[in-house]
């Protein structure tokens, strides 16, 4: 049987992050508290893969991004290059739109501190995995983090260490552009490892590969 591109809402594969889940069900029963659908449609051109719902962004929300301060800057640099339309309310129902392109995570529940474990990753990969075989106009993927990064290489069936992870790093696999960006989290954009104008560039890169 094939491997579904979501997890089940409720999804038992990993233990700590259903006992995360559950625990969060009774601390926060307004919020979403389930695996975290991607958002956008299987016709993209472009996938985004951050690294896993944050507690009080998507885990509250039910959308990748949305409610915590990556999703401002990440759907602020769609929006500008034409690859989404609509306001960003931060909620899931504000009508925002994506345009060509898809945003998931490498890991779809919110982990402890946001901090999924290898084996975490390793065990959601296969959600990833049917995702993107399951895109037929897929041209270009772009991973937030190193962790992302790394976890689409793997997808790929691709050697790390012949692909390092570098903020705008671009390698090419088939017909596929792999594209490679610090994350947009507040922590990186306060330390001043990513700025907006350096996020910016890497969405235009991205844009550009997948054929736009």
């Amino acid at each position: 049987m094939a491997t579904s591109v979501e997890p089940p809402s409720d999804c038992p594969l990993c233990p700590r992050l259903a006992e995360f889940r559950r625990a969060n069900r009774r601390a926060y029963p307004d919020f979403f508290n389930a695996s975290v659908l991607s958002f956008g449609g299987l016709d993209a051109r472009l996938l985004i893969v951050g690294l896993a719902p944050g507690l009080k962004g998507a885990n509250r929300t039910g959308r990748p991004f949305t409610g915590d301060y990556a999703g401002a800057l990440l759907f602020g640099s769609l929006k500008k290059h034409d690859l989404a339309r609509g306001e960003y309310q931060q909620h899931a129902d504000d009508g925002f739109e994506l345009i060509g392109c898809r945003i998931t995570n490498a890991v779809r529940c919110v982990p402890p501190e946001n901090k999924p474990l290898p084996v975490e990753v390793n065990t959601c990969r296969k959600f990833l995995i049917a995702e993107i075989e399951a895109m037929p106009n897929l041209k270009t993927v772009l991973a937030l983090g190193a962790v992302s990064h790394a976890t689409v290489l793997a997808a790929l069936d691709i050697k790390k260490k012949d692909h390092a992870f570098a903020h705008g790093a671009r390698y090419a696999h088939g017909k596929l552009t792999l594209l490679a960006s610090y994350h947009c989290s507040r922590y990186n954009t306060n330390t001043g490892v990513l700025t907006e104008k350096m996020f910016d560039q890497v969405i235009a890169a991205a844009k550009k590969a997948a054929g736009f």
